[in-house]
């Protein structure tokens, strides 16, 4: 199960998973799952809004003999790499279900392309104000805003969505999903738990071979302290088959106790930094933590992973600042960060 090779593949009794290439993406393919059911099926996150993903997507659905106008889509979460095609595949007449958080942040982007250019610019601003307080060069803020993919990636808005709820059932193929609401990767994160099987969708909540990037949100006060009460949480279900967002499964509670110490090194890490650092801002942290990627240095770092970097540096930062462990003030337009 979950082999590397770009097919579709049965990985449990009518759940197919169809890999969905991610081009020029680090995380290469989206796992995406198809419920079969003899009157509607349930397909499980889309890929991004590009046109190699949309041809593998229907191309996997073809050969399990799936038309979109056959399937309902729900989405784990709103990054665009699972909800970009949502609109592209469903059927004039089928449901695309996500959380109500997620969803409403979906429901409110634009609705069509040209509208971007101007709406796009007075969503970025909340984003380029965190990243100057987080002490970013305005050059590289400034790339980040000219790279975003958001308008090519990003599903377009509009009332199509079907919200849902902690405990809604969605019954598709003999399963009983129970909708979990698992905040924390992004604000409205879903999972989703059949009892009766103990197979869990993670969407991108619980992954095996990669870490998830847990960022700081700027309409949530503590991502990280979410993210960690949703593991929380979650452990507690008798899991006995994961259905990650990508790449490989695993086992379920051992990796949620590796995801925790993780966290738990990372914290430490932050505050040592800041305690033999006095003073830096968290872009400056940022590029003194330890990053599994391919660059020599920070400097040598592209743009669009310093960014994820620093939203992970600073949904840590918030977390120990919340908690008493740190000291942040506003120096300028910069927050700098001490021991408490």
């Amino acid at each position: 199960m979950f082999q590397n090779e770009c097919r579709t593949e049965e990985v449990a009794k009518n759940i197919f998973r169809i890999p969905v290439v991610l081009p020029g993406n680090p995380l290469k393919e989206l796992n995406s799952y198809l419920i079969r059911d003899p009157e509607h099926s349930l397909l499980i996150d889309t890929g991004f809004r590009l046109p190699a993903c949309k041809d593998a997507l229907l191309a996997g659905l073809a050969r399990l003999g799936e038309t979109p106008d056959g399937v309902d889509i729900f989405l784990t979460h709103l990054h665009a790499d699972h909800s970009g095609l949502s609109f592209e595949i469903a059927g004039s007449d089928r449901r695309i279900l996500i959380g109500e958080v997620d969803g409403n942040v979906l429901i409110n982007l634009p609705s069509k392309d040209e509208e971007w250019a101007g709406q796009w610019a007075e969503r970025w601003a909340g984003n380029k104000a965190r990243d100057i307080l987080a002490g970013m060069p305005l050059k590289i803020v400034d790339e980040l805003e000219s790279l975003n993919p958001a308008i090519m990636f990003a599903p377009p808005g509009g009332n199509r969505y079907t919200c849902v709820k902690n405990g809604d059932a969605l019954n598709y193929g003999g399963y009983s999903l129970r909708c979990v609401s698992t905040p924390g990767h992004s604000p409205g994160h879903m999972c989703l738990w059949d009892e009766d099987s103990g197979i869990m969708f993670t969407g991108d909540h619980v992954l095996f071979d990669i870490t998830p990037n847990i960022t700081a949100w700027l309409a949530v006060e503590d991502s990280l302290g979410d993210y960690l009460d949703s593991l929380r949480m979650i452990r507690e279900y008798p899991v006995k088959t994961a259905m990650p967002g990508h790449r490989k499964t695993g086992d379920f509670h051992a990796r949620i106790d590796e995801l925790f110490r993780h966290h738990e090194v990372r914290l430490a890490e932050v505050e040592n930094i800041i305690r033999t650092n006095s003073g830096l801002t968290a872009y400056e942290i940022a590029g003194r933590m330890r990053w599994k990627i391919r660059a020599n240095n920070w400097d040598e770092f592209p743009a669009t992973q310093k960014i994820f970097a620093v939203g992970e540096c600073l949904s840590h930062l918030d977390y120990l600042r919340l908690r008493g462990a740190i000291i942040r003030v506003l120096d300028g337009e910069t927050y700098r960060y001490s021991g408490a």
